[in-house]
């Protein structure tokens, strides 16, 4: 029986490397190739809810990880000092698993030792270009140092401004919100120097918008914090980089209206260590019919198919449910799946669609029930029922994909 070819994933990421792992799961070979010249070390932190850390758990990465983060299970909401509204994360009582912030360095860490261990090491400095073929043998393509590979099937899990998607949507790019936020990290001691106050909370104020305040680290020694803005004029990488750069007037625009904030925002703001300063645009994509190539030999996952506005706090979450479903759908369909690739990742998308579309269902959700509370009228205070999203066993969604 011959060798079965690796499957091609552009992109080692978050996406990319578990996506490795999770195909190494299912004796499933793949090369990974990034654009970079070295792992990513850097990132803030990333909140993990339930639905992903199952998946995490699967795959071994949980019990490496858990060490690591902080552990939460609500989100705390306030509108002038007072409690507006709660937003379930995990509940180990419930789903099995708290949510967990963790920085993203160090879950990419985890995945490269795991990725190493199984014996796949990621090609960087390899750059995508463009695909050159694709038929129903499989694809080929080339990157930018003019090398060449051909594979049964490329994954293109390099994010929002993925070169992969440019080739199924050549007229789609990132749209830039005009929204971009400001970030520190604090200690929390000098936020919260008793303990009392409720974390991870967003704090709205309607002239000075929301400041967020979340617990990182084990025990939760450290405090992000964070306040969004607008702008209405375009500014190229160039400037960006520039605004960035002006440390002080980052710190400067965290302070702003902090008086008329709770006094945990005072604490926050009474010292900001510039080199802790990073800024982060928002971007959005629209709605994609298809995550597939017409041929079916390509495909995009993660923030390159559907990148989630992040209200309910679920664009990674998601993109691991996509990687690790992907991977079960495949190997359940065997070498079928590959010869019959775009009717199985149709279906696959189709389901997985579903998924996304009930996440924004519940970001407009979240949106709505907030702002009555910001225009002073009265709202609802209903905790959602979140079964359906933390609750889900994805060994059975997987066997549902495939009919069986």
């Amino acid at each position: 029986m011959s060798t079965p070819q690796p499957l091609a994933i552009i992109g080692a990421g978050l996406s990319g490397l578990c996506l490795a792992l999770a195909l190494h799961q299912q004796n499933i070979p793949c090369v990974l190739y990034e654009s970079r010249p070295a792992p990513l070390d850097i990132g803030g932190a990333i909140m993990l809810s339930p639905n992903a850390l199952q998946i995490l758990d699967k795959l071994g990465i949980y019990k490496r990880l858990e060490p690591l983060g902080y552990a939460f299970e609500k989100l705390y909401f306030q509108n002038d000092g007072k409690l507006l509204d709660t937003f379930e994360f995990g509940s180990k009582e419930k789903y099995g698993y708290s949510g967990m912030r963790v920085y993203r360095y160090e879950l990419i860490q985890i995945m490269l030792d795991m990725i190493s261990e199984a014996g796949i090491k990621p090609h960087y400095g390899k750059k995508f270009a463009r695909i050159t073929k694709e038929d129903a043998d499989g694809v080929s393509w080339e990157f930018e140092d003019g090398t060449t590979g051909q594979a049964p099937l490329l994954i293109g899990a390099d994010g929002i401004h993925s070169r992969v998607r440019s080739y199924i949507y050549p007229q789609i790019a990132p749209i830039f919100t005009n929204m971009a936020g400001i970030s520190a990290v604090v200690p929390t001691k000098q936020a919260d120097p008793n303990g009392e106050a409720n974390l991870p909370v967003t704090i709205m104020n309607k002239d000075h918008g929301a400041f967020v305040a979340a617990p990182q680290r084990k025990g939760g020694s450290e405090l992000f914090v964070g306040k969004q803005f607008r702008y209405t004029e375009e500014r190229d990488r160039e400037a960006w980089e520039q605004l960035l750069s002006d440390k002080n007037w980052c710190v400067d625009f965290l302070r702003t209206g902090h008086e008329e904030y709770p006094p945990i925002v005072k604490n926050i703001v009474s010292h900001i260590d510039p080199d802790t300063i990073n800024i982060w645009r928002f971007h959005i994509i629209p709605k994609l019919d298809s995550w597939v190539s017409k041929g079916g030999r390509v495909l995009i996952l993660g923030d390159a198919a559907h990148a989630i506005p992040p209200t309910a706090g679920q664009g990674v979450n998601q993109a691991f449910e996509d990687v690790y479903t992907f991977a079960k759908v495949i190997a359940k369909g065997g070498s079928k799946a590959i010869q019959e690739a775009p009717q199985v990742l149709r279906n696959w998308q189709q389901k997985r669609q579903s998924r996304i579309d009930g996440v924004l269902q519940l970001n407009d959700a979240i949106n709505k029930r907030r702002l009555p509370a910001q225009n002073g009228e009265s709202i609802v205070t209903e905790p959602f029922d979140l079964h359906w999203l933390y609750g889900v066993d994805f060994d059975v969604m997987a066997d549902e994909m495939t009919g069986n």
